[in-house]
């Protein structure tokens, strides 16, 4: 059986805090499709976005300026975006900033070890 993102140590899964506003639109746990998920993570930004956020979260979210990317503003809402509909993160508005976090306890119970995968990949040297 594969491991889960929940128990592998690397990978920082915050406890939510109370009082968050509602989430964006997202897909359910049940609507979650492989070739969804997978197609949104064959982008090697979103695939990034998702590992940093896996191994590097310093709050329970993030708005795209902690991820320091040197990318257009619509470029990163686009790619944001994506994660979100593909059901990978949820994201909530705060005022103007969206911040997002991974859904790691949905995408361990419809594919485990799928996030274990994620955050065990090592991105190319420029």
């Amino acid at each position: 059986m594969s491991a889960t993102a929940q128990e592998d140590p690397a990978i920082r899964v915050l406890p939510e805090p109370e009082g968050l506003p509602e989430p964006l639109p997202e897909p359910a746990v049940e609507e979650l499709r492989l070739e969804t998920v997978l197609g949104a993570l064959s982008d090697p930004l979103r695939l990034t976005i998702v590992r940093k956020l896996l191994l590097e979260s310093e709050a329970f979210d993030h708005s795209c300026g902690w991820f320091g990317l040197d990318r257009p503003k619509s470029s990163l809402t686009h790619h944001f975006k994506a994660l979100r509909e593909a059901g990978i993160t949820r994201q909530r508005q705060y005022g103007l900033e969206r911040r997002s976090h991974v859904r790691v306890a949905d995408l361990d119970t419809r594919f485990p070890g799928l996030l274990a995968l994620v955050a065990a990949w090592a991105p190319e040297a420029p």
